[in-house]
C-alpha cells in the first residue's frame, strides 16, 4: 500500500512500506538517537535493527512505513493488529482495533516548523482509515513519554488506561474516527 499525495503549504508527501535493507542506515540513525529512547532500541548495533525490521517485513499483522516530505524520509510510522501483538494481552480488544507506532525522524536544520508532526499525524492516520472496517486507531506510547501523549491527544485520541508490557509502562490511547473533523 502506498500513497503519495500533494498538500498545499506543506509539499507532496509520500508513504511507503519499509524496504528493510535498502532503508536501514536511514531506520537505524534514527532509532539510536537519545531522542528516539521511547522507542526502545538506542542500544541495538545496525545489524539487529535490520533483523527486526526484516522480521516485521515477514509478517502479515505488522508493517512498517516512511513517510517521506518532497522526497526525503521525515517519519516511520508502524501499524499492527492488536490482537496479535503484546498490546492485545493488556486491554480488551474490540472488533475494528488497529494500533500505531510514530517516530518522528530527527528535525531539519531549520528546525521543525509549527504544525509539522500535526499534519503527518493527519496524513498518516488518513492511509490507515482508508482501509475498510477499521473503526478505532490505538496507540500505547510509553507513560513516561509526555509528549507523545501529548500530540495524539491533541490528535483526537481519548486516554485510556495505563498498562504494563515487556518494555514499558504504556498510555494507551485511542481514537475514534467518526469524531474527527471533515
Amino acid at each position: 500500500m502506498h500513497l503519495c499525495t500533494d498538500l498545499p503549504g506543506f509539499g507532496r508527501v509520500t508513504i511507503r512500506p519499509v524496504d528493510p535493507v535498502a532503508d536501514l542506515d536511514v531506520i537505524h540513525s534514527w532509532v539510536v538517537q537519545e531522542r528516539a529512547r521511547f522507542w526502545g532500541m538506542r542500544d541495538l548495533d545496525r545489524e539487529r535493527v535490520g533483523e527486526i525490521y526484516a522480521y516485521l517485513d515477514s509478517l502479515d499483522t505488522h508493517h512498517a512505513y516512511l513517510l517521506h516530505r518532497d522526497g526525503v524520509p521525515v517519519a516511520l510510522f508502524q501499524t499492527y493488529e492488536p490482537e496479535h501483538d503484546p498490546v492485545g494481552e493488556a486491554y480488551d480488544v474490540q472488533p475494528g482495533d488497529f494500533g500505531i507506532h510514530l517516530l518522528i525522524g530527527p528535525p531539519s536544520t531549520d528546525g521543525v516548523e509549527p504544525g509539522f508532526t500535526g499534519t503527518l499525524l493527519r496524513v498518516f492516520l488518513d492511509f490507515v482509515l482508508a482501509t475498510p472496517g477499521r473503526t478505532r486507531i490505538v496507540a500505547e506510547p510509553d507513560a513516561r513519554n509526555a509528549r507523545a501523549v501529548a500530540r495524539f491527544v491533541g490528535a483526537g485520541f481519548v486516554l485510556g488506561p495505563q498498562i504494563d508490557l515487556p518494555e514499558k509502562r504504556a498510555q494507551l490511547v485511542f481514537l475514534d474516527p467518526t469524531t474527527l473533523p471533515g
